[in-house]
């Protein structure tokens, strides 16, 4: 049995669930059709099958985020499908990190964004040499949402805080030793490693295989060198805060790091920080019902559409965000991002 169109296959084999992403030269980004064909089968899935696989076409990317281009040209139009978009795609990911039958990603290649919604939440995800993670959405003035307030303030020290505003890039088993990934993989066992898992039949099975095709890498986490320091610097309660402290350290690496937050938006740095400190606090459920308030608020404001059009559709990389600096960003501002919704729109998970 195999069915959802071109964009996503799903289809059962074993009595196990498979999706692909199947938009290879998108590098598998995510759109409103995709959720919403992957939402219902996974409902579906729960109740049927021994356990769900993930992975993407193609050797590039199991998926390089959510397609946001599509959200803003049509939000431009008075359209509402990235309040559509955006909250069929958070119910995904609640239902994901609440799943009852194992569910196992292959990030193989890029993960960005909406990739890492669909995988970070799940029992196992297994990375390779040629996997590539990012939360880049303060560059084009969202913030890391997909349920990214709920894990990224969970990884190692303020990590997730360095990740989050920095929009940096990991590579390979990094993925691993920061603890986004389960598992690493040589991506010439990636085939050999999913005609095993098909053979599967619950957890302990599963975790037979993954430490059978598991190395490691003796290689310090490529971070590790800038630990304490974005231990804490990136502790600090506001941004005006974190900035002073990167800007007393006269290291490269603070340089660096300053000039990289500078390219952001102001106002998604602002609520991005606000974000994790309460996602910290939250269960996955509370923090994409807060995370859906937050896109609702985005779809209705500046930085996001001027974000993607900078990167994404011009590509002139030169936004003009509105406030332009932090200090223009009120506490109102930020507040309104958190702001409730009226009853009949806030998002209601039902697991």
């Amino acid at each position: 049995m195999s069915s959802g169109g071109d964009d996503v296959i799903l289809e059962s084999v074993n009595n196990i669930g498979i999706i692909t992403l199947n938009r290879p030269k998108a590098l598998n980004a995510v759109n409103l059709s995709m959720v919403q064909k992957i939402l219902p089968t996974l409902q579906e899935w729960e109740n049927t099958q021994s356990f769900v696989l993930i992975k993407g076409a193609g050797d590039k990317a199991f998926c390089a985020g959510g397609d946001v281009r599509a959200v803003v040209e049509a939000g431009q139009k008075g359209e509402k499908l990235g309040h559509q978009f955006f909250r069929t795609e958070y119910t995904m990911n609640g239902l994901i990190g609440n799943y009852r039958i194992p569910y196992v990603a292959l990030i193989d290649g890029i993960v960005m964004g909406g990739g890492v919604g669909l995988s970070v939440h799940g029992h196992y995800r297994i990375c390779t040499e040629r996997s590539l993670f990012a939360m880049p959405e303060t560059q084009i003035g969202l913030f890391p949402d997909v349920g990214g307030s709920y894990f990224l303030p969970r990884l190692p020290g303020r990590l997730g805080y360095y990740l989050a505003l920095t929009g940096h890039r990991l590579k390979g088993a990094d993925i691993q030793k920061a603890g986004i990934a389960t598992h690493y993989v040589d991506s010439r066992n990636m085939a050999h490693l999913t005609d095993e898992l098909i053979r599967c039949k619950n957890h302990e099975t599963i975790r037979e295989v993954l430490d059978k095709f598991s190395v490691i890498d003796e290689k310090p986490f490529s971070l590790k060198q800038h630990q304490v320091k974005i231990d804490s610097y990136f502790a600090a309660h506001t941004m005006e805060e974190l900035y002073f402290r990167l800007s007393e350290d006269d290291s490269e690496w603070s340089r660096k790091t300053l000039k990289t937050l500078d390219g952001m938006s102001p106002t998604s740095m602002k609520i991005t920080l606000r974000l994790l400190q309460l996602g910290a606090q939250a269960n996955l459920l509370e923090c994409l019902q807060m995370e859906y308030r937050m896109a609702v608020a985005c779809l209705a404001n500046h930085d996001f559409y001027e974000g993607v059009r900078a990167l994404l559709i011009d590509k002139d990389k030169n936004p003009k965000w509105n406030p332009a600096t932090l200090e223009e960003v009120s506490s109102d501002i930020v507040a309104n991002h958190f702001m409730k919704l009226p009853d009949s729109e806030e998002l209601r998970h039902k697991l």
